[in-house]
């Protein structure tokens, strides 16, 4: 340390030291963040009043904290005279420049200290006065703190500042901790999918309810002070000691210190960390929250004691999912229901469009261009949500032919109540399996053997407790009732159903169907899109309704020798689409019908007008233009526009090859051209995700290529109508102030040019 660093502690009145951040206390209690809360505000204040006092005052501070300007003068600060050691320079205290140094390898001039000070503005010194006010902070806190890890972090980052003061630049800290985030998807995301997970098909005034309860969560794990690895005794495994502590290091330079140290950069811990921090601590953090609404709910308003009264059951849903491997929240490509969809007045898209073609899409922030055909507005389609989400609302249609409910609607509304729940369950040779999961195993034995009486109770224990198969067990009353046993053969698309049954006593309950529904949901979050499964004669009726069939659309290559195949039995499969949320399917279906209906009711209230006839015939007219009518158009009908042409000035060759050369020559010509290359590949799924939702008809200029080669463009319509599908395409998704949207325009019209060269264009 520092001949500077030794002295600091004579330097800084501990009266004056407002920080009071050390890491061994990990409560999160109201009384402890109302202490850090006032720390900080009085840190706040200190800065206020350092930068409200003189200039030279000012300079007097910073040049305890800079370099003597001498030559050959290796002093670090100036230091206060022996007999003003007991004045406050922030208070009562201004030398004269010309006062010596006390250090004795100095004694040079106040005024030497501070000589290369005299062209910094107000701004520039009231941001290095902040920073010595953060230094004289960390110093306090380190010599406070007891526990030796933390301390050294508080050390490393005093000597940061330090430095940074000394050469007046701004404190990056670079190492092997790495940047931030350190982990995707992070808590933030995985409580948010958390939340549209497992209530997204709630009513929507219930659905803000929970997501209050999440950010509350959120908000005290980003202000929680978590425990040095030292005080963590229930951290037994080598490699979860050091990712705790590779973790907790993090966490105190990115986001615990910078909380009281505004010269460093702040990071919310819930934004930068994911799942290796919250399961490290989340027991602990569960615990004191419970611990937390127990002794606070008297105390707490009306409004917020009932988000007190749902945080318990969130907390308890949320550490299944903590715990949980195989947990969707946790999955980079997680997608909430489709029925939330339907609550959002305009999708905004970040990220590439087209083909990349050696250049980064990311670099330009786009916009999904809204399509030009004439679509409902966001307003009538709100008035129609709104209509139909009226406790008031009930569709005449319905009251006289009630509809009839989905085979899994008593299901879905046990697990709303929580009466049952989905849990996938296997055994593991490489880690420990919880005495929890090993019992539902066992119960989920003793349903298939019970319920599957032509298979060998050997063959289904062989099977159950094989840890490359998995099982998606039905919980009802702590006990599993019923359950779909797995395999998944990720390199070859498609899930293996080897066992599926529930109990005697619970069927003709809609649970078979809910059952399938979120093994459906797992399976596509996970990137398989099919099923095969080997049938009975009893069993193919159910597959049927879940969607199997018969016909088996994956060629056998790719499942013979993988699927076991079984004497008598029907292979069946189910093609599963990926934007599906097959668990909600039924009721966004049903929402959907509602909508078009309350629209067509809208609708009708709107176009039921009575128009005067028409007199203009009494007058002589003898035609009019239809779409004169009045009313006409307000119920729908629109003109249709026909090219009127009397002769064509070109065709192209009746020869085949040689309208294939000329239309070779011009997509050559466009393809090598400048602005081509945005469109000279297909769009790749894996970098936007989101373009082939949008996109139906994509194009680019290779498939032209090779259907140019296939003698597909026998006429030069069609050719002109794919160049004309690329161009469209980029536009609608594109905003136009993008460079892709520029491209387009640019390649169009020099395709124009070129189809006139060959006297192929007569637009």
């Amino acid at each position: 340390m520092s001949e500077n660093s030794k002295n600091l502690n004579g330097e800084v009145k501990q009266e004056k030291t407002e920080s009071n951040h050390g890491s061994s206390s990990s409560s999160s209690g109201g009384s402890q963040e109302t202490t850090r809360q006032d720390s900080i505000e009085r840190i706040l204040q200190r800065k206020q009043r350092v930068y409200q006092l003189p200039r030279n005052q000012k300079l007097t501070k910073l040049s305890m904290y800079s370099s003597c300007q001498a030559d050959q003068c290796r002093c670090s600060g100036w230091k206060t005279p022996e007999e003003n050691r007991h004045k406050d320079v922030e208070v009562d205290y201004c030398p004269d420049f010309g006062e010596e140094c006390r250090n004795p390898n100095c004694k040079h001039s106040l005024e030497t200290h501070i000589r290369h000070l005299g062209d910094i503005n107000e701004e520039q010194m009231n941001e290095l006065l902040g920073a010595i006010v953060d230094v004289e902070n960390l110093y306090m806190s380190m010599l406070r703190e007891a526990d030796t890890d933390t301390k050294k972090v508080y050390a490393y980052l005093f000597r940061l500042l330090r430095q940074c003061i000394l050469t007046r630049t701004q404190a990056v800290i670079r190492g092997p901790l790495g940047d931030p985030p350190f982990e995707t998807p992070s808590i933030s995301k995985a409580v948010t999918n958390f939340v549209l997970h497992k209530y997204g098909h709630l009513h929507h005034s219930e659905l803000d309810s929970m997501t209050e309860v999440a950010k509350t969560f959120l908000h005290c794990l980003n202000h929680w002070n978590f425990e040095a690895p030292s005080a963590r005794q229930d951290l037994v495994n080598q490699e979860d000691v050091s990712n705790y502590k590779i973790n907790y290091t993090r966490w105190l330079v990115f986001c615990h210190v910078p909380a009281f140290c505004s010269s460093l950069r702040h990071f919310e811990t819930s934004i930068v960390f994911g799942r290796t921090l919250l399961k490290a601590v989340y027991q602990y953090v569960y615990q004191q929250l419970l611990a937390k609404c127990k002794t606070e709910r008297d105390r707490m308003p009306p409004e917020k004691r009932s988000m007190l009264t749902q945080l318990p059951k969130f907390l308890e849903a949320l550490k299944q999912e903590v715990v949980n491997e195989d947990s969707p929240i946790w999955t980079q490509n997680f997608k909430p229901a489709a029925s939330l969809v339907l609550h959002k007045s305009k999708r905004q898209h970040d990220g590439s469009t087209t083909s990349t073609a050696g250049k980064k899409l990311g670099d330009v922030k786009r916009f999904k261009k809204e399509s030009d055909c004439e679509d409902l507005s966001d307003e009538v389609v709100s008035r129609a949500l709104k209509r139909i989400n009226d406790s008031n609302y009930a569709s005449r249609a319905e009251v006289v032919f009630p509809p009839n409910a989905p085979r899994d609607e008593a299901a879905k509304a046990e697990e709303n109540r929580r009466e049952i729940e989905f849990h996938v369950v296997g055994n593991s040779l490489t880690k420990p399996v919880t005495k929890q999961s090993m019992l539902w195993l066992l119960g989920l034995h003793s349903v298939f053997a019970h319920q599957l009486p032509g298979m060998p109770r050997e063959y289904i224990s062989q099977l159950v407790f094989d840890p490359k198969h998995k099982t998606l067990a039905l919980i009802k009353e702590g006990r599993p009732i019923g359950g779909i046993c797995f395999r998944t053969f990720a390199t070859q698309g498609f899930t293996e159903i080897v066992f599926c049954a529930v109990t005697s006593s619970e069927q003709v309950k809609g649970y078979g169907t809910h059952l399938m529904n979120h093994l459906k949901d797992y399976s596509t979050q996970r990137g398989i899109k099919h099923f095969l499964t080997y049938a009975d004669e009893f069993a193919i009726g159910y597959f049927k309704k879940q969607g199997f069939s018969k016909d088996i659309k994956v060629a056998r290559q790719v499942y013979a020798g993988f699927i076991k195949e079984y004497e008598g039995a029907t292979l069946m499969h189910c093609e599963l689409h990926p934007s599906l949320i097959y668990t909600q399917f039924s009721s966004v279906i049903r929402k959907q019908k509602e909508i078009v209906k309350e629209l067509i009711t809208q609708r009708q209230q709107e176009v039921q007008k009575v128009h005067p006839g028409l007199t203009c015939f009494k007058e002589g007219v003898r035609s009019i233009p239809i779409e004169s009518i009045p009313g006409l158009r307000e119920v729908g009908w629109r003109p249709t526009f026909r090219a009127q042409r009397t002769a064509r000035p070109l065709e192209e060759s009746a020869d085949p090859d040689k309208l294939a050369n000329s239309l070779s020559g011009v997509l050559l010509a466009v393809r090598q051209h400048t602005a081509a290359w945005p469109f000279l590949k297909p769009v790749n799924q894996a970098e936007v995700p989101d373009y082939y939702d949008h996109i139906k008809y994509p194009m680019d200029l290779k498939t032209m290529t090779e259907r140019l080669k296939n003698k597909y463009y026998v006429t030069r319509r069609l050719f002109m109508a794919d160049m004309a599908r690329i161009f469209t395409n980029c536009r609608l998704y594109n905003s136009p102030e993008t460079e892709y949207y520029r491209c387009a325009n640019t390649l169009e019209r020099y395709f124009q040019t070129k189809m006139k060269e060959i006297g192929l264009w007569d637009k």
